[in-house]
This record gives C-alpha cells, structure tokens and sequence, in this order.
C-alpha cells in the first residue's frame, strides 16, 4: 500500500541531567539531526543541578542552530515541539521546558511532554525493530524491568535504593575518576584478574545496590582497583541479569531490548544476550549513538505522541522530577 500521510517533523528538547540536546526528527525518514553539549561537573564530583542548568541556558543558542540546520539548509517546517518532562533534576528540567514552551508559543505549535525513559525506549525500539520487548532500562537516574501492558509501561522489578549508572558514577568518583565514570569502569573491568567477593543483593524481581558500592569501597586501599571494578561489574550485572531473567519468565516475552546509558556497556550486553538466547528470546540493545540521553530520544517519541493526539497547554506544562514510568499512558502502542 503507498504511503500517503503526510510527513511530520517534530523538535524535540533533552535536558533531564548533564545533557542539553535537540533534534529533529521526520515520520518518513527518521532522525535528521541531533546536537548536544554535556555539563562536565569538576572531578571526584557528581552533577550540581543548578550548574548544570546554568550551562544548558549558556549552549541553548549553539544547539538549536545546528538542530535545525539540515545539509546547510534551515530547517523551517516543524509541527510539534516535545520536551523532556521528567524525570530528572529540577532545574535542568526547567531549562529545557522554558525552551520548548517558548518556540512552541512563538510558532503557535502543539507541545508535547515526553518522559525520558520512554524516550529511551522509543528510540531503542525504532533502530533494533523490536515489536514488544521485555525492557532492561538502566542509567544514571533509571534501573528498572518494564513491560508494556494494558496500555502502559509495567515495572516487574527495580532498585531499592541507587540506581545502576549511580553504582558506578559513584565508585569512579572515589577513585578519582570524572562523571559519567561508567566507561572509565568498563575499561578498567576488562585488565581485572581477581575477583573480590563483594555482597549480591536480589531480592524477587529487584536488585540493591547501595551495599555494594559501601563494599567496594572499602576495599579500595586493599585489592588492585582493576579487580575491584571488574567485580563491581559481575556482581550488580548478574543481579540484574537474574532479576531479568526471572521476568523473562514470567512474562514469556521473545524480545529482549537493553536502553539507557549503561546500555553501551558491552559486558552487559554479552550476560543479558546469552540470558536471552537460553530462553529463546531475541536480545538487542540502544546503539551506541542512542544509548545515551540526547535530542533524538525526544524527537522520535514527539512523533509518536503527536500523531496520537497527545498534547498539554502551555500553563499546564510543569515539569515533574519524579515522573514514574507507569503513571504515562501510551495510546501509540
């Protein structure tokens, strides 16, 4: 059957963390651009929101200039405006939301709130052609087994306490390592050659792990810091490959997509992959481009939500830095 819809271009606004990003993004072609600049906080520290706020106001001229540049062409159509609603820090949130409701106003256009993780998602979905996975959702501010049902995204399992990117954020912080420390971690795991028994927390569908990173610590002055990080990795991964496994289970999905910043962990790719396939499930993650928090997240998911009729006014467009994933309604799956 031909294709006669019309093609809609969506801006969309990321500005939950360290990153501010816009992108532009097409029903026919995909993503068209995506430019970002990230917030470096000073080493051993972790974000300041109002910091990082600060430099998303400073790069928001820069960023959107090469948005909506195209081959060197200005982009001119756009017919909805997605911003990154939450959840995330406050003050980055804002930042970001002002943007979007300001272009929005000025060009009498829709504006749509999108929630990061599912962003995350969306966009994860759309490059590895997965209809109805189980999702192993992990970052700095998410870690979490989701699955859609009944109309929204269902939490099977989570963290009690941190987060996984937060785990690893942390211990790179301790050892002097500049935020996000995820890669410093992986790259350090793979000269480990001990393993330093650390404490495995699962419990049911959830992992913990606060007392990991508590342990781990500890240890530092004792146990070469490549085999701490290498055993840092195998423990919290293996929870999260059990809790996930026990979900697959459960659910009896044959999709299995792995999304967020921790995504481009190869390591943890490799356990959730052999996971899947002893299952006989189909196992895939963010790529490398998407994995991280950015511009198209937003855009692609506008799109989605826009052709759904999902909209807010622009008085009731508040940002929500605790925005659960399974309070959002997806009428576009």
């Amino acid at each position: 059957m031909k294709d006669t819809e019309e093609e809609i271009l969506a801006l969309g606004i990321e500005s939950t963390a360290h990153t501010f990003g816009v992108s532009v993004a097409s029903s026919k072609r995909g993503i068209l651009t995506d430019s970002k600049r990230t917030y470096v906080p000073q080493l051993g520290k972790g974000i300041h929101p109002r910091e990082a706020a600060q430099h998303h106001a400073s790069v928001v001229a820069e960023v959107l200039e090469e948005a909506l540049t195209l081959e060197g062409e200005r982009i001119e159509k756009i017919d909805a405006v997605g911003f990154s609603r939450g959840p995330g820090l406050g003050p980055c949130l804002r930042t970001g939301a002002t943007v979007a409701r300001t272009i929005a106003k000025y060009r009498s256009l829709p504006l749509i709130p999108i929630h990061h993780a599912i962003g995350h998602i969306e966009i994860a979905a759309r490059t590895s052609k997965l209809e109805d996975p189980l999702v192993i959702l992990v970052s700095g501010g998410h870690t979490c087994i989701t699955a859609f049902s009944g109309g929204k995204w269902r939490i099977f399992g989570e963290t009690e306490d941190i987060t996984l990117g937060n785990l690893l954020d942390m211990f790179a912080r301790e050892i002097g390592l500049s935020s996000p420390g995820g890669p410093a971690i992986e790259e350090l795991a793979k000269k480990g050659q001990r393993f330093v028994n650390l404490p495995y927390i699962q419990k049911g569908n959830d992992v913990s792990y606060s007392g990991l990173l508590t342990a781990a610590k500890r240890t530092i002055n004792k146990e070469a810091i490549e085999d701490i990080c290498y055993s840092i990795q195998e423990v919290a991964f293996s929870a999260l490959v059990e809790a996930s496994e026990r979900t697959l289970s459960h659910t009896e999905k044959k999709e299995v997509l792995l999304v967020g910043g921790v995504a481009a962990n190869r390591r943890l790719r490799e356990m959730l992959a052999k996971m899947s396939e002893e299952h006989g499930a189909s196992f895939s993650s963010a790529s490398d481009r998407y994995s991280g928090d950015c511009g198209a997240q937003i855009s692609w998911t506008t799109i989605l939500a826009y052709r759904s009729g999902v909209a807010i006014g622009y008085e009731e467009s508040q940002v929500i830095p605790k925005w659960r994933i399974d309070d959002v309604p997806i009428p576009w799956r």
